[in-house]
């Protein structure tokens, strides 16, 4: 099976790789961005957006996934960016497969297992898969019980689509996502390292890179760089667009940051 995409621009091919709930929207800036310059190919990573459903989901299969993509455009090697999970995922890719990864631009999360938590997020959608919702301004208010933050419900919603009978679904692999999530999904990437210029890029107020992570960073990804973007949190896409885009386009050139 094969994950679904878009690609736009040619050149030097760059793969884009969003985080959990997300989709290959996501980092939809960022692709108009790099696509003036660059082949960039953007994924659904498995049991989420428009891609196939799966009862196996760790960052070992969906790592494999890419492998799988990148052989069916004939891509022999590619520079890889993920956000959260996307970079979870394009870490595992580079650790298993270096001589497939040219690059990797790694956006808030670090390379170590993290401890499992109550969120909010995965619970809003679990209970909003037990109503019958016939518009999205009913799912969105559901959702509001929840999570009061209007933009992250406006970014949950993509998660919903409208069925043959009217009603919306939520089209991503919940039932899978649910059973994983504080297993496979918080766990660590694991392989040999990864020699290549890697960049890690935090957001100044998120917790997700950690000054105690650095040396677990430095083992797996020796020639790396780390870029800190002020007043953002773990969206620092969202927050910092301009900035995020400019620093991996810079990176991707080879020039010095």
């Amino acid at each position: 099976m094969r994950l679904n995409y878009v690609e736009h621009g040619q050149g030097t091919p760059v793969v884009l790789l969003h985080g959990m709930f997300g989709s290959l929207t996501n980092l939809g800036g960022l692709a108009r961005a790099l696509s003036d310059s660059y082949r960039v190919i953007s994924c659904d990573l498995r049991n989420q957006g428009d891609s196939f459903h799966s009862d196996v989901m760790d960052l070992q299969s969906m790592s494999e996934d890419l492998v799988t993509l990148l052989d069916y455009l004939d891509i022999e090697a590619t520079s890889v960016v993920g956000h959260s999970l996307g970079g979870k995922v394009g870490m595992q890719f580079a650790l298993n497969y270096s001589d497939r990864c040219l690059n990797l631009v790694v956006a808030d999360i670090s390379p170590v297992a993290y401890a499992p938590k109550h969120d909010l997020i995965l619970e809003a959608l679990v209970d909003l898969s037990k109503d019958i919702i016939y518009d999205r301004a009913a799912a969105d208010k559901l959702l509001a019980r929840h999570i009061h933050d209007r933009d992250m419900r406006s970014f949950l919603l993509k998660n919903i689509s409208k069925s043959n009978n009217g009603t919306y679904q939520i089209k991503i692999n919940l039932k899978v996502i649910e059973k994983n999530y504080y297993t496979n999904l918080v766990a660590a990437p694991k392989g040999d390292p990864f020699e290549s210029s890697t960049l890690f890029l935090k957001g100044e107020k998120s917790a997700y890179i950690q000054e105690k992570h650095k040396s677990q960073i430095g083992v797996l990804f020796p020639n790396y760089k780390l870029k800190i973007l002020d007043e953002c949190g773990h969206w620092l896409h969202v927050q910092k667009p301009e900035l995020f885009n400019i620093l991996i386009e810079q990176f991707l050139d080879g020039a010095e940051l």
